[in-house]
């Protein structure tokens, strides 16, 4: 049965069948040929698999994120960033990460950020004197912390797969995407005088602060969320329907730049891709129960065994097959293949749920960046219309302080468990 699935699994993702419907069909010939049972558990694990009121907060913040963006947000973020950094040496390279730490509290997407922001960074880094491929670098490196940024549709996805507190999950992500941006402007910073960066025009106090107040509401929309949670006002699902409330305020009576039309786009937008991950979210309890019903997971975990038995192995062990596993798969797509069968074997050996989450999201985005296909690094290099090769040679010295991030989080746990354990615990 589990040979059947995994060959069927591996061919259809071959061929470039969407993963969503890949999972479905490989499971469906596991239980018609490699087992006798009753098929009409196939559209009942199915809708099962989708049938969650936590899993609202999906469409929700997808819309969200959409009407903000469409709303001006992201082009008021960024003139924050580049006022408040920009008059340093390499200054719109760090207004560039800056610029996807706020934007990743709003999309909450790697991709949707690359497209958000460098859509606006790489010509304008171009233009000043960048080099298009360090500028390309600078962008796909920064935009993976969006998904470790709360709100993430990573946290939501991975606590509904392990019955785990999305707050806790949102906290436990606040540290590890801020010490991510940090290595990331650390490299910005040493290469800033050796290659001769640019700066940004400098600004006044008065500026910054202008700048502050006309990216303010975008600016506030994570924080109310996240204590509106903590307070208790409200839950992750309800949170994600004020924040659709919030954005069409924000973009229809505060800036009145969200129009009719744009309001139609978004909405069809998120509609397009709170389908595709509703179909992976059901397809992945079909395939969870068809691997439990083979014993997967219990054969997986007696294969590592035999190479390690204790957590740090494993957990190191996890970081090599998630960092390839990254390279050609969404986050949340390969999230949903990995966590029913890693996550038993993860707390058998006593690693914490939470900071097993955060191991498993850093990893998955690492491979977003990571050649030979990094999924985001690629859609850089198309915006900044340069060669993949050329990305990758000058994303190396990023590529690297990005793994050892992703793997001082595998060592310290505490990075990860501080700040929920001290706010909730």
């Amino acid at each position: 049965m589990l040979i059947i699935l995994a060959i069927s699994l591996v061919v259809l993702i071959i061929i470039g069948m969407p993963l969503g419907f890949a999972i479905i069909i490989s499971s469906m010939a596991a239980i018609f040929l490699g087992s006798d049972i009753n098929p009409l558990m196939i559209p009942q694990r199915l809708f099962a698999g989708m049938d969650s009121f936590s899993l609202l907060a999906i469409p929700f913040f997808l819309l969200a994120g959409a009407l903000m963006t469409a709303g001006g947000l992201s082009d008021r973020i960024i003139g924050f960033a580049n006022a408040l950094v920009g008059r340093f040496r390499g200054g719109l390279a760090i207004s560039n990460v800056t610029a996807s730490v706020f934007f990743g509290g709003i999309s909450g997407s790697a991709v949707a950020d690359t497209s958000a922001i460098g859509g606006t960074f790489i010509p304008a880094m171009s233009r000043l004197g960048y080099k298009p491929a360090y500028s390309v670098a600078v962008t796909a490196c920064s935009a993976p912390m969006s998904p470790m940024i709360p709100p993430s549709i990573a946290w939501i996805i991975y606590g509904f797969l392990t019955d785990q507190s999305v707050l806790r999950l949102f906290l436990a992500g606040i540290i590890p995407g801020l010490f991510w941006a940090g290595a990331i402007i650390a490299v910005i910073i040493f290469q800033a005088r050796r290659m001769d960066l640019p700066t940004y025009k400098a600004m006044s106090l008065c500026e910054i602060w202008g700048a502050f107040r006309h990216a303010l509401t975008a600016l506030l929309m994570p924080l109310i969320i996240l204590a509106g949670i903590l307070l208790g006002v409200f839950t992750v699902t309800e949170a994600s329907a004020v924040a659709v409330i919030y954005a069409l305020v924000v973009g229809t009576v505060i800036h009145r730049e969200l129009t009719a039309r744009a309001i139609l786009r978004a909405v069809r937008q998120s509609i397009a891709t709170t389908a595709v991950v509703m179909i992976i979210i059901g397809s992945a309890n079909l395939f969870a129960w068809v691997l439990a019903y083979a014993k997967a997971p219990e054969q997986v975990a007696a294969w590592i065994t035999t190479l390690t038995d204790n957590a740090l192995g494993f957990l190191l062990l996890v970081n090599l097959m998630l960092l390839v596993l990254g390279t050609f798969m969404e986050t949340n797509a390969a999230k949903v293949m990995v966590v029913p069968i890693l996550f038993p074997i993860a707390v058998s050996l006593g690693v914490d749920p939470i900071h097993f989450g955060v191991i498993i999201t850093a990893n998955l985005c690492l491979g977003l960046i990571t050649p030979p296909v990094g999924i985001v690094l690629a859609l850089a290099c198309r915006i900044g219309d340069i060669r993949l090769d050329e990305g990758v040679r000058a994303a190396w010295p990023f590529i690297l302080a990005s793994a050892g991030v992703v793997l001082i989080l595998t060592l310290v746990p505490g990075l990860s468990l501080w700040l929920p354990n001290l706010l909730l615990d």
